[in-house]
C-alpha cells in the first residue's frame, strides 16, 4: 500500500522531469538552426560555435570556447552542442552584479567609463577599445560618465532571453524544422528509465573503420535499441589480485642506459568542472633507428614532511604513437605497461621520424572531491610600511606551479611554457610584444622568465586589484589548488626518454583534453593484448579486458549494425576504484564501433582486490 501511495508523485516527478527534457532540447534545436540550416549539419567553425551558444542564451568566453573547440577539433553535431549547453549555464542576474559588486567597492551602483575601460581592456579577457566604446554610449544605462550597472545587467537578461524567445517562435512558425530529426538525440523509452550512457566527444573521427565512443557518462533517456529487443545476453569477468601483485613485470634499466643521450619534459594532468582530464600532448623526433627507454612518473615536488601529496599516488601512462603523412592517420606503436613503484615504462626499438607521446590517466584517483575546508588561505598581506606582499603559503605554491610550468627544467620559463600557463589560466596567448613589456618590467636571463620575475608578476597583479585575491585565486583554481593550497586536482608527471643510438628531441604541443586518438589508442591496446569474450547468445558484442600494472581496463566492441545499451554491473567486486564512480551504470555503444566501458584501480594497493564485473546487453 506505501508503494501504491508513493506511485502517484513518481510518475509526477518523471513527467516532470521529461518535460524539462524536452523544453531544454527545443531550445538547443531553435538555436542551432538559427545558424544552421539542417540539424545534420556540423558546426565547422569556433565562430559558428560562438554564434549557436550565443543564440542559446550563453555568452561564451574565449576561454570557454577553446574549451571545446580544440586545435584537432574539426566538426561538432547537434549531439556535442546539447552536451556542451548541459555543462554551460547562462549567467544569472545575481552572479552579474556580485561580479560589478567587486569592483562598486562603495556601492553606489555605478562605475566610471575610465576605470570600467581600464579593467575591460587590460585584464581578463581583453576587449578592444571600439567594443568598450560600443557599451559607454549605450545611453540607456549611462549618465555622466558613470555606468549604472544595474540597468545593464537588467539589459543583458532581457537581450539574452529575447534571443532563446527569438529561436523558438521562428522554430514554431516553420514547421519544416520542427519535424526534422535533430542529430542522433534518443527519444524516451516507455518505461521512462534514466541510464548513464555515453556523451558524445567534439573528438570523436568519422573516418576511421573502427570509431572509439568516448568514456563518461551522463544522464539521459535513451530508447531501446531494436537489436536488444528480446536479447538478453551477459559476460562477466573476475580477476583476483593480491596486493604483491599489483605490480607488473618490472621494468628493467640497465645501468648502459644511463650513459644514453637523454631528453626530458615536464607536463600535468589539469581536472576540468565536468570532470574531463586536460593534458600536454608532445612530438617525439628520432633522427636515426635506435632503441629507447620511454617513462612518465608523478613529479615529486613542494613536499612538506608530514603533508600527503595527492598526486603521487595518481596513475600515468603514454602511449606512444607514429605519425605518418597526416596527422589524423596516426599507428599505435606500443604504451607504458612495465611498472617500476610508481614509474611507468616501454623499452624497445624506433625508427627514424616524427611520434606523438599521448600521457594518459584513468581518473579513479584525480578526480572532483567534495571540498571540506571551513577557512580560505590568505594569499597576500601589507607589510610595516603598508606595502603589499605575497603570503609565505602562497609564495610555495608559487614556486611549485613554476617547477610544474618550467617544462624542459632549466629554471627559466620560455615565451612557449608561460604561454601553457596563460592558456589554462585565462584562455589567452601572450605575444611577443606583450612579452618585451614583461622582460621591461621583470627578472629575465636570456628572454626567459626567472622564478623572481614570475613572483614579481603575481605580486604586480594583487597590486592592481589593491589586495583583493580574486584573481589570484582564479589563476589558482584553473590550476588545480584549492582554498588550502593544496593541489587536489591536477598532477604533475616528468616524462624521461633515452635513446641509444642518437639525441632524442621532445616538444610539447598542446594542453588539452584526450583526443579521439588517445582514446582509440587505450581501446587498441586493451583489444590488441586483452582476454576477448563474446556474449553468450549475442556474439557481435565482445568484451575485452586488459590488466596493466595495477589498473585494469575492459572495452566493448559492438560489431552490429544497430546501437547496443550495456548495463555494466561491479557490486561483486571488493577493494576496487572505477573512474565512472558508480557501482552499477549503463553506456551506450554505437553501430560497429569500440569504447572504454571502465578502467578500476585497487583502492588500497596493500590489501587483495577482486574484479568482478558482469556486462549484460539491455
Amino acid at each position: 500500500s506505501a508503494q501504491k501511495a508513493t506511485r502517484p508523485g513518481s510518475v509526477q516527478a518523471k513527467k516532470s522531469q521529461h518535460a524539462e527534457e524536452a523544453t531544454f532540447y527545443m531550445n538547443c534545436r531553435a538555436a542551432y538552426l538559427t545558424v544552421l540550416k539542417s540539424s545534420l549539419e556540423n558546426i565547422k567553425s569556433k565562430e559558428q560555435l560562438r554564434l549557436v551558444l550565443q543564440q542559446a542564451g550563453r555568452n561564451p568566453s574565449q576561454l570557454t570556447v577553446n574549451k571545446y573547440w580544440t586545435s584537432q577539433t574539426t566538426m561538432l553535431n547537434f549531439d556535442d552542442f546539447c552536451s556542451i549547453l548541459k555543462k554551460e549555464k547562462p549567467a544569472t542576474k545575481t552572479e552579474l552584479l556580485e561580479a560589478f559588486g567587486k569592483i562598486d567597492r562603495d556601492n553606489t551602483g555605478y562605475i566610471l567609463h575610465d576605470e570600467l575601460y581600464k579593467i575591460l581592456t587590460m585584464r581578463g579577457e581583453k576587449m578592444t577599445q571600439d567594443e568598450v566604446r560600443a557599451i559607454t554610449k549605450q545611453a540607456d544605462f549611462n549618465c555622466d560618465g558613470k555606468l549604472d550597472y544595474n540597468k545593464f545587467c537588467a539589459l543583458y537578461m532581457t537581450t539574452s532571453e529575447q534571443c532563446c524567445k527569438a529561436a523558438r517562435e521562428r522554430l514554431e512558425v516553420d514547421g519544416r524544422w520542427r519535424q526534422q530529426q535533430f542529430g542522433s538525440q534518443a527519444e524516451t523509452s516507455s518505461e521512462g528509465i534514466t541510464l548513464a550512457v555515453s556523451k558524445p566527444s567534439p573528438r570523436i573521427s568519422r573516418k576511421t573503420d573502427h570509431k572509439v565512443a568516448p568514456t563518461k557518462g551522463e544522464s539521459r533517456t535513451p530508447s531501446r535499441p531494436s537489436s536488444a529487443q528480446g536479447c538478453k545476453a551477459s559476460v562477466s569477468t573476475t580477476l583476483s589480485i593480491g596486493a604483491s601483485s599489483s605490480r607488473n613485470k618490472k621494468l628493467i634499466e640497465p645501468d648502459t642506459m644511463k650513459e644514453w643521450p637523454c631528453a626530458q619534459s615536464k607536463g600535468c594532468f589539469y581536472l576540468e568542472e565536468d570532470g574531463e582530464i586536460i593534458s600536454h600532448k608532445y612530438k617525439l623526433h628520432l633522427a636515426q633507428r635506435s632503441t629507447v627507454c620511454i617513462t612518465i612518473k608523478p613529479l615529486n615536488i613542494g613536499q612538506v614532511e608530514g603533508k600527503y601529496c595527492h598526486w603521487l599516488s595518481v596513475d600515468t601512462a603514454l602511449y606512444i604513437l607514429k605519425e605518418n603523412e597526416t596527422q589524423e592517420n596516426l599507428q599505435l606503436v606500443s604504451f607504458t605497461e612495465q611498472q617500476n613503484k610508481e614509474v611507468f615504462g616501454w623499452k624497445g626499438e624506433l625508427g627514424s621520424g616524427v611520434y606523438w607521446l599521448l600521457p594518459f590517466t584513468t581518473g579513479c584517483r584525480l578526480k572532483k572531491v567534495k571540498p571540506q575546508i571551513t577557512g580560505e588561505a590568505e594569499l597576500v598581506y601589507r607589510d610595516e610600511d603598508g606595502e603589499l606582499a605575497l603570503t609565505k603559503e602562497f609564495q610555495a605554491a608559487l614556486l611549485d606551479i613554476f617547477e610544474t610550468i618550467d617544462l624542459d627544467g632549466n629554471g627559466l620559463l620560455s615565451l612557449e611554457e608561460y604561454n601553457f600557463f596563460e592558456l589554462r589560466t585565462s584562455g589567452e596567448k601572450c605575444d611577443e610584444e606583450a612579452w618585451a613589456v614583461c622582460k621591461e618590467n621583470f627578472d629575465m636571463k636570456k628572454n626567459e622568465l626567472t622564478r623572481q620575475g614570475f613572483m614579481d608578476l603575481n605580486l604586480m597583479e594583487a597590486n592592481d586589484r589593491e589586495g583583493d585575491p580574486s584573481d589570484l585565486w582564479v589563476t589558482l583554481l584553473s590550476l588545480g589548488y584549492n582554498k588550502a593550497l593544496e593541489m587536489t586536482e591536477a598532477c604533475p608527471f616528468v616524462i624521461d626518454i633515452y635513446a641509444e643510438k642518437c639525441k632524442p628531441r621532445i616538444k610539447a604541443m598542446y594542453l588539452e583534453a584526450g583526443s579521439w586518438q588517445l582514446n582509440r589508442a587505450v581501446c587498441k591496446s586493451v583489444v590488441n593484448k586483452g582476454e576477448a569474450k563474446a556474449m553468450d547468445g549475442c556474439e557481435n558484442i565482445i568484451i575485452y579486458t586488459y590488466k596493466a600494472g595495477r589498473r585494469i581496463t575492459a572495452v566493448i566492441e559492438n560489431k552490429s549494425e544497430n546501437k547496443v545499451i550495456i548495463h555494466v554491473n561491479n557490486e561483486q567486486s571488493r577493494n576496487c576504484l572505477s573512474n565512472r564512480g558508480l557501482t552499477v551504470f549503463a553506456v551506450e555503444v554505437a553501430p560497429k564501433s569500440m569504447m572504454v566501458s571502465q578502467h578500476v584501480m585497487p583502492l588500497n594497493e596493500q590489501e587483495e582486490w577482486l574484479y568482478s564485473c558482469v556486462h549484460s546487453l539491455l
